[in-house]
């Protein structure tokens, strides 16, 4: 039986250069299925709705993934980055916040080149 040698993914760091990051960071949360709940948003039901026990189930596995993601998420930022995003609550909240405050800084490199 042969062996083989896993290893784990290095989770992208995000060093300011948002475009280059958000690559990688898209491409590592899409090998761990986690991607669609940084795109979508993952939501209660409304009160007063009554959910079935499938559908019940279904929303906890989104929230899992929902925090697996931001756990992915929250490894690959630094600290003051990471204090900037604490009122958020999702992993797409968090990635947007980060998107916004660093996806300018980009573009503004290219144009001033």
């Amino acid at each position: 039986m042969a062996v083989e040698n896993f290893v784990q993914p290095t989770i992208p760091r995000f060093d300011g250069h948002y475009d280059h990051w958000s690559m990688l960071m898209e491409n590592f949360l899409r090998s761990k299925e986690y991607w669609h709940v940084v795109e979508s948003r993952v939501t209660e039901s409304e009160q007063g709705v009554v959910m079935i026990d499938t559908q019940k189930a279904e929303l906890e596995a989104l929230k899992l993934k929902d925090l697996k993601a931001m756990n992915y998420l929250f490894q690959a930022i630094d600290r003051a980055t990471l204090e900037t995003i604490l009122c958020k609550d999702t992993s797409k909240q968090i990635w947007d916040s980060i998107k916004r405050k660093h996806q300018g800084n980009t573009r503004l490199k290219c144009v001033e080149l």
